[in-house]
């Protein structure tokens, strides 16, 4: 299979490549390197791969990309409600505008596999699980931008959607804004945490999980089709407290206080139900304590410029 993954050189893209060739399909990814990353530099020698620096939102690149691929995974974003919120036009224009565009260049007989996010879900009550019959009610703008682009996708019939849990773990395109990955790194080079709304639960899954969910949709992609799936490890419905609780086992020394110092601005306080995905063969396997130990081990490598979605 043909696959363009715009935005492939990001967090989820730079290990979704190595899957995808690894399982024989040929990618081409489009990025315009905004964080100035080199992710990707590995890939260069495979024959199946192909690399073409650009916008997502050029859609004279786009008509020339698009038919010569068999699936498309629309990973460019603006990811985050913070990073949305400092330049809201933009947010706009690369989350909804440029997949409002590929999906109008796409025909019936191509595949979309599209990232969403659980954060959709906005206020919840952190007992009662979601499923993919929840009401959307998304609170920030990145929440919105990202809905309102599954809505469309999935009423044109092209697409599936993956409905993403906190996503956690090393990646070659690091990043130290998701939660687990920065209480990790706080963990291990502060020793100390502050959490605020402490009891507010997440769902969450390892990076290569799910890059292993993106691969899955494409292969089981008829069954799947015109669907949302939520996508996160199951056992892994945390709060906050729990979480760093969790790591302090694997950092003895770490100090937790608890401070009103601020607030979700997406108000993520829910467990999430993975079942519908289940059901369909796939599940989550990394756990967070795996998580946590490749983490620690990253931080004691990784150069921590350029890290974070800003």
């Amino acid at each position: 299979m043909r696959v363009l993954i715009t935005g492939g050189a990001g967090y989820i893209g730079s290990v979704l490549v190595g899957q995808l060739l690894a399982a024989g399909h040929a990618v081409t990814v489009l990025d315009n390197l905004m964080y100035r990353q080199t992710s990707l530099l590995s890939y260069v020698a495979e024959p199946q791969f192909t690399f073409v620096r650009g916008d997502a939102r050029d859609e004279k690149l786009l008509r020339r990309l698009v038919p010569e691929a068999d699936a498309i995974i629309p990973l460019a974003a603006i990811v985050g409600a913070s990073a949305c919120d400092r330049d809201s036009l933009l947010a706009t224009s690369v989350n909804l505008d440029a997949v409002r565009m590929l999906e109008s260049l796409v025909t019936s007989e191509q595949r979309i596999v599209f990232p969403c996010t659980n954060s959709g879900y906005g206020t919840q009550s952190g007992e009662v699980y979601c499923t993919e019959e929840t009401p959307l009610e998304p609170i920030s703008l990145y929440g919105r931008t990202k809905v309102d682009a599954e809505r469309l996708l999935l009423a044109s019939g092209k697409a599936v959607s993956l409905r993403f849990a906190t996503v956690f773990g090393p990646s070659p395109r690091m990043r130290l804004d998701l939660l687990v990955n920065d209480f990790v790194y706080r963990a291990v080079t502060q020793r100390s945490l502050v959490l605020y709304e402490e009891h507010f639960k997440r769902n969450y899954i390892h990076v290569r999980d799910a890059a292993r969910a993106f691969v899955f949709a494409l292969d089981h992609f008829e069954v799947m089709r015109g669907q949302a799936f939520n996508a996160g490890l199951n056992e892994a419905n945390l709060s906050k407290r729990e979480l760093a609780e969790l790591i302090r086992t694997h950092v003895p020394s770490l100090s937790l206080h608890t401070a009103a110092i601020g607030e979700d601005p997406d108000k993520r306080n829910y467990v999430i139900s993975n079942e519908r995905l289940r059901a369909q063969g796939f599940e989550a396997c990394i756990g967070l304590d795996q998580g946590v130990r490749e983490l620690i081990a990253a931080y004691s490598m990784l150069p921590m410029a350029d890290t974070v979605n800003a």
